[in-house]
């Protein structure tokens, strides 16, 4: 147990600087935008952007890529476990995800309080009207979601062969650009697409009273988030170190 917090606290400790760097960079950014803006329009109503939060996904997305391959060599080669090269890593997740969700939550309110036109991707999806910690919570799974996605998505191309990695490339981008369309638009009828619609709507949050349910987006961002994670410890536990 004592390998395990030591290994954590160091994934942790090392993934802060670069957190801090990355905002430092964003807000940077942000602020030669509102200046440019500024002087473009000379009013300070409009932020010239919007969905800073993306920036953290492409962030976590790397994060959750990068994550694998030099951390399993060092940690392998220390004598770390896989089971505890998992779970180091699903916490370094955690406290990435729930730092940057902070952030971005009380950047984006701070922002839209600022400028009206600004619109974080919680708010502009659900509104304002709602509490900061169902909005902080919302983007941590999402967070989470990406993170445990992606990485299970390196611990699968890992395991496989370089001719298979990449058949399986073209033919999963060639079902989601042209099959998938082609299914919707001239094979599966209407009726059931809209329905296909309607369910996903739902699973968003969005009832068709007009109503919003967060329970649904949450159970399904934990669910998935869940799964991936899963998947990832049965991959993670078969998975050799390559040189």
């Amino acid at each position: 147990m004592k390998k395990l917090r030591t290994v954590i606290q160091y994934e942790c400790s090392t993934s802060f600087k670069y957190i801090w760097l990355f905002y430092s960079i964003v807000f940077a950014v942000v602020l030669i935008t509102a200046v440019i803006t500024c002087i473009g329009t000379g009013s300070t109503d409009k932020s010239g952007i919007n969905g800073l939060e993306f920036n953290s996904v492409i962030y976590v997305g790397i994060l959750g890529v990068m994550g694998f391959k030099e951390d399993f060599k060092m940690l392998i080669q220390n004598g770390f476990t896989r089971k505890y090269i998992f779970l180091s890593t699903f916490s370094l997740f955690v406290f990435v995800s729930g730092i940057m969700a902070l952030v971005d939550t009380v950047v984006g309110k701070v922002l839209h309080l600022i400028y009206d036109s600004y619109d974080s991707i919680f708010g502009g999806l659900y509104g304002y009207g709602h509490s900061v910690f169902l909005n902080w919570f919302w983007l941590f799974l999402v967070y989470m979601l990406v993170c445990c996605s992606l990485y299970l998505a390196i611990l699968v191309i890992n395991r496989m062969a370089k001719t298979t990695m990449i058949y399986t490339g073209v033919i999963l981008g060639l079902t989601i650009i042209l099959v998938i369309p082609a299914l919707v638009r001239f094979v599966l009828p209407k009726e059931f697409t809209d329905k296909v619609i309607e369910v996903l709507m739902k699973s968003m949050g969005f009832m068709t009273d007009g109503t919003i349910n967060f329970i649904y987006p949450i159970l399904l961002l934990v669910v998935i988030a869940g799964i991936m994670s899963i998947c990832s410890y049965y991959v993670i536990r078969r998975t050799e170190l390559k040189v």
